[in-house]
């Protein structure tokens, strides 16, 4: 009889291919495993417990309790107001301040000569360096009742006010304009010299005006750089804390407790794990709903 013809394996499923799709996923190991270890565990860990009573007042045992602690929180009147003031803060000094700032500056730093570009941005950067503790301190120092702003408006011969008292989330949305501006400067200013400066050239003896290039040529080239900028920021936006603590701590009277401040209150202060845990997760929720929307609109554009 004739000799049987040697087996053959399907395309892709050769022991050859794959061992070396093994040893080409073997130096992901080591990060999947620490993303497993400092991410999904902890995340897991804190899903666990926001279906619990756990306290920080020597309880023997928590008990499971379901969603009670997310019902307690869509009752609550305090939750309900930060969530409130969570998106005031997002949408002024996020959607609008550090967005728009940002571009404005990056355009305007584009026709600047070397010097002015050097000294503008070494300024914003500054803010943004900053630990986030200083800058908080720096900004109530400026808008305190003695502070720089209120001496400012007096030599002005303009009335006075304590802005963290009868302004607070105003107050703290500019600090954070402040402070986050830099990276959306930088992230404009890298997309801008990607315009071909060709296509503004023409745009000009065409009989172009400034905002119609702006309009119809700079923000459409630049539509995946503002999406992926506005998202980055509004991540960043949503987890403030030390800088409102640093400012504020939240008040007076909750005027500017953000949905951070909010959770540290019920976790750290008044001892509820459960509860801050569960406050803690529909805050990731928010910022999962703010991602979605813009990775559904950045695909539109492809």
């Amino acid at each position: 009889m004739p000799p049987e013809p040697p087996a053959r394996h399907p395309a892709g499923s050769r022991p050859g291919s794959v061992r070396r799709s093994l040893l080409r996923a073997l130096p992901l190991f080591p990060a999947v495993v620490l993303l497993l270890l400092f991410l999904a565990g902890p995340i897991a860990y804190c899903v666990a417990i926001a279906f619990t009573d756990l306290q920080l007042t020597g309880q023997a045992r928590e008990s499971f309790v379901g969603f009670d602690n997310f019902a307690r929180a869509f009752r609550d009147e305090a939750f309900r107001n930060a969530v409130w003031l969570t998106l005031v803060f997002t949408v002024l000094s996020s959607l609008i301040g550090q967005n728009t700032l940002g571009l404005a500056l990056a355009g305007l730093m584009r026709r600047a000569s070397k010097p002015v570009r050097t000294l503008t941005g070494g300024i914003v950067i500054t803010a943004w360096v900053l630990p986030e503790v200083v800058a908080g301190f720096l900004l109530y120092a400026f808008f305190r009742r003695e502070g720089t702003l209120n001496a400012v408006l007096e030599w002005l011969h303009l009335p006075a006010q304590n802005w963290l008292f009868t302004l607070p989330i105003l107050a703290v949305s500019f600090a954070n304009v402040w402070r986050g501006t830099a990276f959306s400067m930088l992230v404009y200013s890298a997309a801008l010299n990607e315009i071909p400066q060709e296509i503004t050239e023409a745009a000009e003896v065409d009989g172009a005006s400034g905002r119609q290039r702006l309009w119809r040529i700079t923000l459409p080239m630049i539509r995946r750089s503002i999406g992926t900028t506005l998202m980055l920021n509004t991540l960043q936006t949503l987890s403030v804390f030390g800088l409102i603590w640093v400012m504020t701590r939240g008040g007076p009277s909750g005027k500017s407790q953000t949905l951070p401040l909010f959770m540290y209150e019920q976790a750290f202060q008044n001892s509820l794990i459960g509860y801050g845990t569960a406050v803690a997760l529909l805050l990731l929720l928010i910022g999962s709903l703010f991602s979605v929307v813009y990775l559904r609109l950045l695909r539109t554009e492809v």
